[in-house]
């Protein structure tokens, strides 16, 4: 049994049986045979073997001639490899005596040669063999398929996903029937892919570190995503602990509902508004269901999932049909127009030089406003749509007040052209901005003027805060929403709605954390989004707390000079208001 610790990202738990995918994406399978086919498997194992080293062969001639030979002996090694006779019978043999496809043997087999190496110690030389060895099996693997293919499509049995990285797009595609949880070896906590395995509640764990390349594809795992944790062949007891908690998980997963119709309000009679953050489409009907008064983000990059083509008009208003006639026309919904990039969709950026950091490049609004057919085309949909509900706009990412006075100038134009084509529009939409750069919570005061209502994207303003890329595990101890320059910015922005009288509404991961609800109230803040899951505890912990105490929390707080100094404040006064809930 081996265990490893990483960030935990959606909370629950899972065991079966691993579906490894290696840094390039490639499914390492497991799959038996019938003792009929194995002549089949050997004879498919030979020819691959041939094809591969004699591409091998060219690809080593051709370095040497560009290059010299002592760059093309790496592909040497690599050959000899290939045409071993020993590794070649350890392939037979597998085949022969554990039925096993032509595939699992590969990745069995070149797997064992790559823990023993890594078990030797951390010689640099040994690293290198080592990867040369996952490159030899990428080779043949794509001899075996014969193509690439899609290792998350058409899934038979239910898997526990393990990979180097799962891209937002591969996330969202994921089948929660089919995939009970995953790990990555990177990623951090609020990083998109986090995201929306929340939004899909299957258990996540990730920044586990390096892992994929020792493994063969044939163990048991569990991943439990409230601890953090990664177990890969646990042993009886664990196993069987883990199926007691599984029992209970399921025996409390609908507790939430004894919550679902309260108020959500302080002891002292102060009223909090509690929204819901949607991803797809299909998650609107937990909006109502776990109590929340409506969506106050509705992320609409699920329309890029999966596509080599933009949406249509028609598709966009479509999926947020959907989600008006589920939630109902009167409650609030605020649609966020596209956040596209290459962090999210590297795909949409195919027209553009690669970014060497995206994060901070065309992406979001700018790639909108780069993209007008685009952005006009959502536009469009969200306007007619209004029309059938309480649909409110907001624009991502806004760092300047020329963006948002840009964007208004581009959704007046497309109102103008749908009043003279005689299509029915929403004329007086609500509109608002998110607060999620350093920038736009400087300049909140001006925003203000701008717009209807603000909303604080928590996430992406620690990671631009704090300069901390919040999917790179090396760093995850300095991404911290409760550093002192995260909450003056916020407090910044309280301050500027309080002053022109909008709205206000902080919609990211830190919404839906209890740690922070007694400071985020005590802040001023009246209106929370959070994932559907964590709507109920949320309003539990709002009705247990007056405002006078969360305002002393917050007044502490922010006389504090570090984030471990405030973080560890708030878990004492969370030990003292709830002593019953301390897990």
């Amino acid at each position: 049994m081996e265990l490893y610790r990483g960030i935990p990202v959606s909370p629950g738990v899972a065991i079966g049986p691993a579906l490894i995918l290696d840094a390039a994406g490639m499914r390492i399978p497991q799959r038996r045979i019938t003792p009929q086919m194995t002549e089949e498997e050997i004879l498919r194992i030979h020819q691959a073997l041939a094809v591969a080293s004699a591409q091998t062969r060219e690809t080593q001639q051709s370095i040497s001639d560009r290059l010299g030979k002592h760059y093309g002996a790496i592909f040497a090694a690599h050959r000899l490899l290939l045409e071993d006779t020993s590794f070649i019978a350890e392939l037979e043999s597998l085949i022969r005596h554990e039925t096993v496809s032509a595939e699992t043997a590969v990745s069995r087999v070149i797997r064992d040669y790559v823990k023993t190496l890594e078990s030797l110690g951390s010689d640099q030389s040994l690293a290198l063999r080592a990867a040369d060895l996952v490159d030899v099996e990428k080779r043949i693997q794509q001899e075996l398929h014969g193509e690439t293919i899609d290792p998350l499509k058409n899934l038979e049995d239910p898997v526990i996903i393990l990979a180097n990285d799962l891209s937002p797009s591969e996330t969202a595609s994921l089948d929660s029937k089919k995939v009970f949880a995953f790990a990555t070896e990177h990623g951090g906590k609020t990083s998109h892919s986090a995201i929306l395995a929340n939004a899909l509640q299957i258990p996540a764990v990730v920044g586990i570190g390096p892992v994929i390349n020792s493994l063969n594809g044939s163990e048991i795992v569990i991943v439990d995503g409230t601890q953090g944790l990664l177990i890969i062949n646990p042993d009886s007891p664990t196993i069987q602990r883990y199926r007691s908690i599984l029992r209970e998980q399921q025996h409390h997963a609908y507790r939430w509902i004894e919550h679902r119709d309260l108020l959500a309000q302080t002891r002292d009679g102060v009223r909090v508004e509690l929204f819901a953050n949607i991803e797809f489409p299909q998650e609107s009907s937990q909006v109502t269901i776990r109590g929340a008064e409506g969506v106050g983000l509705y992320r609409t990059e699920f329309l890029y999932v999966g596509r080599t083509c933009d949406p249509t008009e028609e598709e966009h208003y479509q999926a947020y049909m959907s989600v008006i006639r589920e939630v109902g026309n009167d409650r609030p919904i605020v649609i966020r127009t596209l956040d596209l990039g290459a962090d999210k969709f590297p795909h949409m950026l195919r027209t553009y030089t690669p970014e060497k950091n995206p994060a901070l490049g065309l992406r979001s609004v700018r790639f909108c406003l780069r993209n007008l057919p685009i952005f006009r085309t959502q536009l469009r949909a969200i306007l007619r749509a209004a029309l059938h509900g309480k649909v409110q706009m907001m624009f991502p990412m806004i760092s300047t007040l020329l963006e948002i006075r840009q964007c208004k100038m581009i959704l007046a134009e497309v109102c103008e052209d749908l009043h003279e084509e005689g299509i029915p529009f929403k004329k007086d939409i609500r509109i608002g901005t998110m607060i999620e750069v350093p920038s736009a919570a400087i300049m909140a005061d001006h925003l203000a003027r701008e717009v209807d209502f603000f909303s604080i994207g928590t996430n992406d303003l620690v990671q631009y805060t704090l300069a901390t890329d919040r999917t790179n595990e090396m760093v995850a101890n300095l991404f911290s929403a409760t550093d002192p320059s995260v909450l003056y910015l916020i407090e910044l922005v309280v301050q500027a709605v309080k002053k022109h009288q909008i709205e206000l509404t902080i919609c990211g991961e830190m919404s839906g954390e209890p740690l922070y609800i007694p400071l985020l109230l005590g802040m001023g803040i009246r209106r929370f989004s959070a994932t559907p899951a964590k709507i109920p505890e949320v309003k539990k912990i709002i009705r247990l707390l007056d405002i006078p105490t969360t305002e002393q929390i917050a007044q502490t707080a922010l006389r504090l000079e570090t984030a471990r100094d405030i973080t560890s404040f708030l878990n004492r006064q969370w030990r003292q208001l709830f002593p019953d809930q301390v897990d």
